[in-house]
């Protein structure tokens, strides 16, 4: 019995809190099953459940009616933050993933400064001396590990790399990564809205698409390379005023 059930089952009178738990368990589960497609079969989906069923905990005890969002919304970021700081402690991902995920962030921000449009797959292959059959991998590696972290700019660190929205709460990084989508070319600003605005995973999105779901993975990589590279001028930008 995972804990999604475990609690569920338990006896007892409840309180309000209690009630939003059990009435939001299976979030937990969706929002689990969802993460794990696109990770690696070593990550057993009962422990993103065991982390989320702690993130919804927190959400329940912390919310309040006077937030302005619905309690699914708050909690499902709650949800999403606890499973990824899991991850974060189990550091399965090799460090030289998380450095070619940056190498192509920076070959695509240096591509469109000089160009001043959108770097091509072959134009960022060919800037980084690989051929377009192991860009496209570096591309779906970085997708299925969720690798292009929008908030490291460069460095060898590994701790930020997991997730590229948990600085949404932050309303100037939020405008900044809104606008940044808008920028995106149509099919990348399109996946990125199938795949976390209405959740669907990347082989539904390749039928919607009309690709395989391998294709998907790539445009999903070179959305988040591309964000990545994007914000690399906001967060420099932020920086220097905070200093």
């Amino acid at each position: 019995m995972n804990a999604v059930n475990r609690y569920a089952a338990g006896s007892g009178p409840r309180s309000a809190s209690d009630e939003l738990i059990v009435r939001h368990a299976e979030l937990v589960k969706r929002i689990a099953y969802h993460l794990a497609g696109r990770l690696p079969p070593s990550v057993a989906v009962d422990d993103l459940i065991q982390a989320g069923m702690l993130g919804l905990m927190e959400a329940a005890a912390n919310w309040s009616m006077n937030r302005g969002a619905s309690f699914e919304t708050y909690a499902g970021i709650r949800i999403r933050g606890a499973m990824i700081d899991a991850l974060r402690k189990l550091d399965w991902a090799p460090r030289s993933v998380h450095r070619q995920a940056r190498a192509v962030a920076a070959a695509v921000r240096e591509i469109e400064q000089s160009t001043g449009r959108d770097a091509r797959d072959t134009e960022v292959a060919e800037h980084m001396g690989l051929s377009l059959e192991d860009y496209h991998k570096a591309l779906q590696d970085a997708a299925s590990c969720q690798l292009a972290s929008l908030d490291d700019a460069g460095g060898d660190s590994t701790a930020n790399d997991a997730d590229p929205f948990k600085d949404a709460a932050d309303d100037q990084f939020r405008a900044a990564l809104t606008r940044a989508i808008a920028g995106l070319p149509d099919r990348e600003r399109l996946v990125m809205s199938l795949y976390y605005s209405d959740g669907l995973n990347l082989k539904e999105i390749g039928a919607v698409l009309e690709v395989t779901e391998s294709r998907a993975c790539q445009l999903h990589g070179q959305a988040l390379s591309r964000l990545r590279a994007r914000l690399t001028d906001w967060r420099e930008a932020a920086m220097e005023r905070q200093t």
